[in-house]
């Protein structure tokens, strides 16, 4: 872990997003060193399925040392930002760092994703990331050592990270092109950077993205607030960079990353947009010991459970397992599609009675259609390949409701109880 150093006493943060995650772990850091900070969130009232708002955010910020300011903020909403802004120069007497935290994700693709989701995406990540940027510039000027800092990734143009999730993708490189471009224009004034994690982070996107057992293979929240408070103490001379935290830290001197791992030494799951060959990812994550691949089950060179072929067979204990306290949690039709070796259309019916599975097309119009390889389905469902390592890989494609997509993980874990 990075040691406080006590540089950033006085400095006021502007951060967005500091409710909950990385936002708010950025603020409780700096906080340790007596800093001030602008909670710049929507969440004044306690969401039902996500932790902390705007106020419990504030506390926890006063109880580490710092100063709060609580500001119910929506980053498309220029009043909202401007309101904010002046209360915090009135507040604590300017600004010094500002943090584009906030950020919409929807993991679908173009005819998957409502114009509402897209407007949501673009106009949080990037229209807000500009916005907020463009309110605070005038008074970072005047700060002695001022940085903004966007949680955003390296630009990478390989279309795998576009096909997926085109509109996703566009909307985190908004956040990435803004610092491009304000870099160079307030170079030597003003240091611009990006940062983005190295592996998953442990936050309420990432569970409920990944679904049960994948905060295993991530790292805490606290890899990213000590990197970031890394970027806050360089000159402004540091700008224009695209760091990973891991990477930032390395240059600290830190070599023991065990202590950020939410399970220390079980594999990590690698994040999107990084300079890997996403094909091959889960080869290379293999081959280097960091891999989401369960060693559990048979292999695929292994002979099928009976004579119906490895699909019918899984589908098989997929009916053992079937029963109404599934269905009644679930509530999902799902409808494979399947390619290669053994191609056709299979269904899962969490929905209706006590559930139903079998081949052809589901009874009932399917909440979730799953794309892949036949070889990879059997893999998936024999705990060997993570359904988000799948996806991340584009060896899964997903139309419909992503989070019933991932209600699946939990048949899937019933499944590898029966030793499938």
């Amino acid at each position: 872990m990075l040691q406080n150093t006590g540089k950033l006493a006085g400095c006021t943060l502007f951060i967005t997003g500091a409710s909950r995650g990385i936002g708010k772990a950025i603020a409780l850091k700096a906080a340790k060193d007596g800093a001030n900070i602008v909670i710049a969130a929507k969440t004044a009232q306690a969401h039902p399925t996500l932790p902390g708002t705007i106020y419990t955010a504030a506390e926890e910020i006063e109880a580490a040392g710092g100063k709060a300011l609580p500001c119910i903020v929506d980053v498309r909403d220029e009043k909202q930002i401007g309101a904010a802004v002046e209360q915090a120069v009135q507040k604590f007497g300017g600004i010094d760092i500002l943090v584009n935290n906030a950020s919409a994700i929807n993991l679908t693709g173009t005819l998957e994703t409502p114009m509402k989701k897209v407007d949501l995406m673009l106009g949080i990540n990037l229209r807000g990331t500009y916005l907020t940027s463009k309110l605070c510039i005038p008074h970072l000027l005047k700060s002695k050592n001022p940085h903004i800092l966007n949680l955003s990734p390296p630009l990478n143009l390989n279309p795998i990270w576009f096909k997926n999730h085109t509109a996703y993708t566009m909307a985190k490189y908004g956040m990435s092109m803004c610092v491009l471009g304000m870099a160079e224009e307030f170079r030597g004034s003003i240091a611009v950077n990006a940062l983005w994690p190295k592996t998953a982070i442990q936050t309420a996107a990432m569970d409920m993205l990944g679904g049960s057992g994948i905060g295993q293979q991530c790292r805490k929240v606290e890899i990213m607030s000590d990197a970031a408070y890394s970027v806050f103490c360089k000159p402004t001379s540091f700008t224009g960079n695209f760091a990973i935290d891991e990477d930032i830290l390395k240059n600290e001197g830190i070599t023991d990353f065990d202590s950020y791992a939410v399970a220390p030494g079980h594999p990590l799951l690698p994040d999107f947009f990084l300079d890997e060959e996403p094909e091959d990812l889960v080869k290379h994550m293999e081959q280097h010991g960091a891999t989401p691949v369960f060693k559990g089950g048979k292999s695929s060179s292994e002979p099928a459970l009976g004579s119906g072929g490895p699909i019918e067979d899984t589908f098989k204990v997929i009916k053992g397992v079937l029963n109404p306290d599934v269905v009644k949690t679930t509530q999902g039709v799902y409808k494979f599609d399947l390619s290669g070796e053994h191609p056709g259309v299979w269904y899962i019916d969490l929905k209706n009675d006590a559930g139903s599975a079998g081949q052809g097309e589901p009874p009932v119009k399917a909440d979730v259609v799953m794309s892949m390889d036949s070889a990879d389905f059997s893999k998936m469902f024999a705990g060997k390949l993570k359904p988000t390592m799948a996806f991340m890989s584009g060896k899964l494609r997903i139309k419909g409701d992503m989070t019933m997509a991932i209600k699946m993980e939990k048949m899937m874990s019933m499944m590898q109880k029966s030793k499938l």
